[in-house]
C-alpha cells in the first residue's frame, strides 16, 4: 500500500470522508494544524468522526501568528518519515507555509492541492512571495480549468497539473432521477411551504455570501415565489427590510444537519448564491446533485467551473442586485424543470467515489 502523508487545516466533513475513502486504499496520515474544538466551533453540529480509516494527527500548538493560525513546528518531523506521496493542501497558513519551506530546502518532491482559487490585484511584493510558495511543489492537483490557471498565474507548470472532481457528495447523494411535481409538493407540504415556485438559498447571512444582495433583489420578483433562507439567524436590519417591503414571501430557517437540508433542496424549484467570492463553493454540488438550476456570480469557481448559462444556471456579477433580479425572473418563466436535469447531470461525475479514484491513479503513476 502507498504511504501517503496530507498536511491540511481543519478536518471539515467533506475532507474526512474523502480521506477515510482513500485510506481503504493507501496508508493516508492527515496533519491537521487548526485545533479541534467541538464545543467552541460555530457550527459545532457540522463536524464529523471518520470511520477511522486514516491516522489524523493534531499536530501541536507552539506559536500563534495573526488571525488565529498555528504554527505547528512538530511538522517537520512527519516530513522527515518515508512517504510514497507528500501533499500539501493549498499555500496558505504558517504551519503549511513552514512545511513549503522544509521540502524546498531539502528539494524533496510533493503535490500541491488547491480546491479552488480566483486571480485577484496583488502588490508586486505579495505576487512574488505567492509565486514563491505556489512554484515550489513538484506537482499540483486542481478542481478545474479556472484552478488552473490560477496555479500557472502563480508560477506552476501547466504540464504537471493533474485535476479531480471537487465535491462533498457520495455517489448515492446525487438523486438518480428529478424528482416529480408530486414528490415536491408533498416534500413542501411537510416544510410548510405554501407558494408555488420556491428559491432556496443556503449558507451565513451575511453580505459576503451575497445574502443581501438576493434579499434586496426580491421586491422585484412575483409575489408566488417563496425565498427560503437556511442557515443562520437574519439581523434586525434583514427582518426590517422584509417589513418595509412587506415580503410575506421571505422565511428564515435555522442551520440544518445534511440529512434535514436535503428536504429543502429536493423541494425547491432554484438554488441562487449571489457570494462576492467563493474558492469553490460546495453548496452549489450539492444543489445540482438536487437536480436545482443555480444562479451564482462570476467569483464563484464551483459556478464558473460546472453552469453553463441558459442551460443549468446562470452568472451574475457580485452585487448587482438588478442583473439578480432579472435572471431570477427568467428563469422561472421558462423551463426550469429541464434546467434542473441538466444539473443533475452536469453533477454526476463529481463524487467522493471519482475524488479518490483521481488521487488514487495520480499516486499509483508515481508522479
Amino acid at each position: 500500500m502507498k504511504r501517503i502523508l496530507f498536511v491540511t487545516n481543519y478536518p471539515s466533513p467533506y475532507r474526512v470522508n474523502f480521506f477515510d475513502e482513500l485510506g481503504k486504499n493507501a496508508q493516508v496520515t492527515v496533519l491537521f494544524s487548526d485545533r479541534i474544538e467541538k464545543k467552541t466551533h460555530r457550527d459545532a453540529q457540522w463536524y464529523v468522526e471518520g470511520s477511522g480509516n486514516f491516522q489524523a494527527v493534531q499536530l501541536k500548538r507552539r506559536v500563534f501568528s495573526q488571525g488565529g493560525k498555528d504554527l505547528c513546528v512538530d511538522v517537520c518531523r512527519w516530513l522527515k518519515k518515508s512517504w510514497d506521496a507528500i501533499v500539501i493542501c493549498g499555500y496558505a497558513g504558517p504551519t503549511v507555509m513552514l512545511a513549503i519551506a522544509y521540502l524546498k530546502a531539502r528539494k524533496m518532491p510533493f503535490y500541491m492541492e488547491v480546491d479552488g482559487g480566483l486571480i485577484r490585484p496583488d502588490s508586486p511584493l505579495k505576487y512574488r512571495f505567492k509565486r514563491s510558495l505556489v512554484s515550489s511543489a513538484s506537482w499540483w492537483i486542481s478542481s478545474g480549468s479556472h484552478t488552473s490557471e490560477y496555479l500557472c498565474h502563480y508560477g506552476a507548470n501547466p504540464d504537471r497539473i493533474f485535476l479531480y472532481p471537487f465535491t462533498s457528495l457520495w455517489q448515492r447523494e446525487i438523486l438518480p432521477y428529478l424528482p416529480t411535481l408530486e414528490e415536491k409538493q408533498t416534500l413542501r407540504r411537510e416544510l410548510g411551504m405554501a407558494e408555488e415556485k420556491i428559491l432556496l438559498y443556503v449558507g451565513r447571512l451575511t453580505r459576503e455570501k451575497g445574502m443581501e444582495a438576493l434579499l434586496h433583489a426580491i421586491p422585484a420578483l412575483e409575489k408566488n415565489v417563496g425565498v427560503y433562507f437556511v442557515g443562520g439567524e437574519p439581523t434586525q436590519a434583514h427582518l426590517e427590510f422584509v417589513r418595509a417591503h412587506g415580503l410575506e414571501n421571505v422565511h428564515f430557517v435555522p442551520f440544518q444537519k445534511k440529512e434535514p437540508l436535503l428536504r429543502y433542496y429536493r423541494a425547491a424549484d432554484l438554488f441562487v448564491l449571489p457570494t462576492h467570492s467563493d474558492v469553490w463553493g460546495l453548496v452549489v454540488n450539492e444543489a445540482m446533485a438536487c437536480g436545482l438550476p443555480v444562479i451564482t456570480t462570476d467569483r464563484c469557481v464551483a459556478g464558473l467551473e460546472l453552469i453553463e448559462p441558459g442551460v443549468n444556471g446562470d452568472l451574475v456579477p457580485v452585487e448587482d442586485v438588478p442583473a439578480l433580479s432579472e435572471k431570477i425572473r427568467k428563469i422561472f418563466s421558462g423551463d426550469y424543470r429541464a434546467m434542473g436535469a441538466a444539473a443533475l447531470e452536469t453533477i454526476r461525475p463529481y463524487t467522493i467515489e471519482n475524488m479518490v479514484q483521481a488521487h488514487l491513479n495520480l499516486f499509483e503513476q508515481g508522479r
